[in-house]
């Protein structure tokens, strides 16, 4: 599948748009293995960071599904995320903003004790 950088949106949008239409549309099925992030970000002459960023997005979207140590893949199109897989969508895409380990670890703190957690 081939991706075309317009620069009318940022990157992570734009590949994120296209992965979804060809996933949408048939292009690519259940199943079927992605490129690496690192393969992806070569490819396009991108920062790493950046597909990982719209691959967090698609996976909170319920679009992909990565397996640790074997890949990213299509996820069934009519197949809701689970909780788990939002969640870790939504904190690849927070961590692809710049949000540090350290301070997710304090917001989930601060959203499971019900107090802010100061330093």
């Amino acid at each position: 599948m081939e991706i075309r950088l317009t620069g009318k949106k940022s990157i992570y949008e734009e590949i994120t748009e296209a992965y979804e239409r060809y996933i949408r549309l048939g292009a690519l099925r259940e199943g079927e293995r992605l490129p690496s992030v690192r393969a992806l970000a070569m490819r396009l002459g991108v920062n790493p960071n950046t597909v990982d960023r719209a691959y967090g997005e698609l996976e909170a979207r319920g679009l992909i599904r990565t397996i640790p140590k074997k890949g990213v893949f299509v996820n069934a199109a009519g197949q809701k995320p689970t909780l788990y897989e939002v969640a870790k969508g939504q904190l690849a895409a927070l961590r692809g903003e710049g949000l540090t380990r350290e301070e997710a670890l304090r917001t989930i703190e601060e959203v499971y004790s019900g107090e802010e957690v100061h330093d």
